[in-house]
């Protein structure tokens, strides 16, 4: 296993919410995690929500004593939601805030997954494909057909999600298991890239020469006009 991850501020902003985890060795009973969290919220408080809401994640799963991955991933975000929801309501200055989570682990031959909002894992085989559903309002229109993915992609508002940690006392989250060949590349990013970058050229980085995959991504990300926070987590299989 080979992995590459970074953060980047963006061309527009002027404060980083995104926040990354990646850890190739055991973390309690799971034997590697990889996070991506996007944050949302005034003044610090999104970058405050994405930070915490990792620490809180990473930290529950070293003292969880179950084996079951899911299970595993489920009561830490679980625990997430709860400790960031907590600190938006006794805050005000901290009110409103929450954060998108992507979390992976790869147990053997599989890749263990769960999501709450539109931060995604892509996995990179003989093509592209998008694992995890955006919890986003346009994401829900283009899956009941009442946008082309095409003006999803375009729409002004493309930004609102639907779910996120620590916005309401409760969380739905999805999980997804995917099983990997020899070459698989799993990509986890905030929209900071997929709203920058196409799916196809984003292939092409993660096929090309380039050593650092995380790197080329932002860059592009970048050279296309880097409106927003960017980060990615690339796993070499």
């Amino acid at each position: 296993m080979k992995v590459f991850s970074a953060t980047d501020i963006g061309q527009k902003r002027h404060m980083n919410q995104d926040f990354i985890y990646a850890s190739e060795g055991q973390i309690g009973n799971l034997p590697n995690l990889f996070v991506v969290a996007d944050g949302m919220g005034g003044h610090n408080a999104g970058d405050f929500a994405s930070r915490y809401g990792v620490s809180v994640l990473a930290e529950h799963i070293r003292q969880d004593k179950d084996f079951n991955p899911v299970k595993i991933m489920r009561n830490a975000i679980e625990a997430a939601n709860r400790e960031v929801y907590m600190q938006a309501i006794n805050d005000p200055n901290m009110a409103g805030m929450g954060t998108t989570m992507v979390v992976c682990t790869v147990v053997g031959e599989y890749a263990y997954i769960a999501n709450v909002g539109d931060s995604r894992l892509y996995l990179a085989g003989e093509h592209l494909a998008q694992v995890t559903q955006d919890h986003s309002l346009i994401a829900e229109m283009v899956r009941l057909g009442e946008l082309t993915p095409e003006e999803g992609r375009n729409h002004p508002d493309k930004n609102i999600i639907t779910r996120a940690i620590g916005t309401s006392a409760e969380v739905r989250i999805d999980f997804f298991d995917v099983r990997l060949s020899e070459g698989n590349q799993i990509l986890m990013c905030s929209d900071g890239l997929t709203n920058m970058v196409e799916d196809d050229r984003i292939f092409e980085l993660l096929r090309g020469k380039e050593e650092d995959k995380s790197k080329a991504l932002i860059d592009e990300a970048n050279a296309n006009g880097g409106k927003d926070n960017i980060a990615v987590i690339v796993v070499e299989v």
